[in-house]
């Protein structure tokens, strides 16, 4: 009984210790953390359908406008079937203030070997980033980005388009 006594009465004396800081007797107030952004899909985000239409709108334009273009411009030379793959964004849960864009591409050139027959395939996937504004929000993209020609249209806060980040990219 004796040494249950002691250890119950040394454990509290540790957990005392430990609960104690000497920070916390310094300040005399709490000490808060900056809370950590959360990030989300803006498919996850976006909360009414005509939200969630006018981004599904604008992902449908966009491929559109890219597939417009391709052959005059980004799909001569090696990679002439480069493929949109998805435009996607990150968004800040509580700001709604978009974290990053990026639009994922897919091609490919493939050789045939006249010896052979084999065709040696050579992939490539892009990762080009739109050029965002600082704290753009997606109600301000969607805003900016709606009707027929997102590509071309000037970001929000911005002096260029999606179309130019492409140029730097592709």
């Amino acid at each position: 009984m004796q040494a249950r006594t002691f250890f119950i009465s040394a454990l509290m004396s540790f957990c005392t210790v430990v609960a104690w800081s000497p920070a916390q007797a310094n300040t005399g107030t709490p000490r808060s953390t900056p809370m950590q952004a959360t990030y989300a899909d803006i498919d996850s985000y976006l909360r009414t359908d005509a939200e969630l239409n006018a981004w599904y709108e604008l992902r449908y334009r966009l491929r559109r406008n890219f597939d417009d273009i391709c052959g005059d411009t980004f799909c001569e030379g090696g990679y002439s079937n480069i493929e949109s793959l998805r435009f996607r964004c990150s968004v800040e849960q509580s700001s709604g203030v978009i974290g990053r864009c990026v639009w994922v591409f897919a091609g490919s050139n493939e050789e045939i070997d006249p010896a052979t027959g084999a065709i040696r395939v050579t992939p490539k996937v892009w990762r080009c980033r739109a050029p965002l504004a600082a704290k753009t929000t997606a109600s301000a993209l969607l805003g900016a980005l709606a009707g027929e020609q997102p590509l071309h249209a000037r970001l929000p806060g911005a002096s260029v388009s999606i179309y130019d980040g492409l140029v730097d990219c592709l």
